[in-house]
């Protein structure tokens, strides 16, 4: 994708009304046709972003053994490590495949607000993460990073109103204590070939209101479909941010922005398609209680909503428990 989309937040966050509006308008453009665009200019810090990085990849260098002191304690638990072939994205879309090619460390929120009583959303969202005990700095650089990426999801929330011509802050009241999730993934080098239908991640759509990819500069294997129906590479752009609309989003929007379906894919040897491949991905979720409903700018005159209201906690959860194994 030579056209692959890359917008400037830092030049909207400066520009003039009219210029602000113009950009917006560039952005629902975007989110109409593949829903995934860069994000250059964003502010967050190169230190930041390389203290994450490079902790993440110490940790998937440690030896199976040791790795697995940080897993989840059972079957289910969102927080930890996840072994190899624990999960197939693709069944979160009734897809039955051979499970994805990767492993990964996840972390949920960094605290728990006060009020929150529903049994599912302490033992779901706001359960611990497991914190390894190596490398040393591990959760103080995630955490750092994970502060980081609040920030940012509230921005492009931000213009994303804008986008949909409502208020700038029209989304801050369901993102007051985002339930979201922090996601490092390593695709171990592969010294046999996949399965038949085996991918690194299944072909599957994500589930909140926006996701911020930071893929391994120069890697081959993300692609998507386009209006077309094709295939199509989504190539890393370097110092930006990949971001790509998830289901509420959709839901929100009527449809009217897409929540692409992507996966990761083996590239060819010659590629580098067996080689070790990281990335992190933030997914932004709205308040567990939050209530998605189609935004009426975004319903025609006569039309109805495609979708019934959910509320973002237990939709999530039902999404998550599709995709992973829940038997030892």
């Amino acid at each position: 994708m030579s056209a692959f989309p890359v917008f400037d937040l830092g030049r909207f966050e400066q520009a003039s009304a009219a210029e602000r509006r113009a950009m917006a308008a560039e952005v629902d453009r975007i989110c109409r046709s593949t829903g995934f665009l860069a994000i250059a200019n964003h502010g967050v810090p190169a230190e930041t972003i390389d203290g994450v990085w490079n902790k993440a990849h110490e940790f998937f260098d440690l030896a199976p053994a040791e790795k697995q002191k940080a897993r989840a304690p059972y079957p289910g638990y969102p927080y930890g490590y996840l072994g190899p072939e624990l999960e197939a994205l693709a069944k979160s879309r009734g897809v039955d495949t051979p499970p994805d090619l990767k492993e990964s460390f996840n972390g949920g929120p960094l605290g728990t607000p006060e009020g929150i009583q529903d049994k599912d959303a302490l033992s779901f969202c706001y359960a611990p993460t497991i914190w390894p005990a190596a490398p040393e700095g591990f959760a103080d650089a995630w955490k750092a990073y994970y502060a980081a990426m609040e920030d940012l999801a509230a921005r492009i929330m931000r213009l994303f109103a804008a986008a949909l011509e409502l208020p700038e802050d029209f989304f801050d009241r369901y993102i007051k204590t985002p339930i979201s999730a922090l996601r490092a993934l390593n695709y171990p080098e592969q010294t046999v070939p996949p399965r038949p239908g085996q991918l690194r991640a299944g072909a599957h759509s994500d589930y909140g209101s926006l996701t911020i990819l930071l893929p391994q500069e120069g890697s081959k294997g993300l692609e998507i479909i386009t209006p077309d129906g094709e295939w199509t590479p989504v190539p890393p752009v370097p110092g930006a941010f990949v971001i790509n609309i998830g289901d509420l989003m959709a839901r929100w929007t009527n449809d009217r922005w897409v929540s692409t379906v992507h996966r990761v894919v083996n590239p060819p040897a010659e590629e580098g398609g067996m080689a070790r491949r990281q990335s992190l991905a933030f997914f932004h979720q709205p308040d567990w209680d939050a209530e998605i409903a189609c935004i009426e700018p975004c319903l025609a005159p006569g039309e109805k909503p495609k979708y019934e209201p959910v509320l973002s906690g237990p939709y999530l959860m039902s999404k998550f428990r599709s995709t992973t194994k829940t038997a030892a």
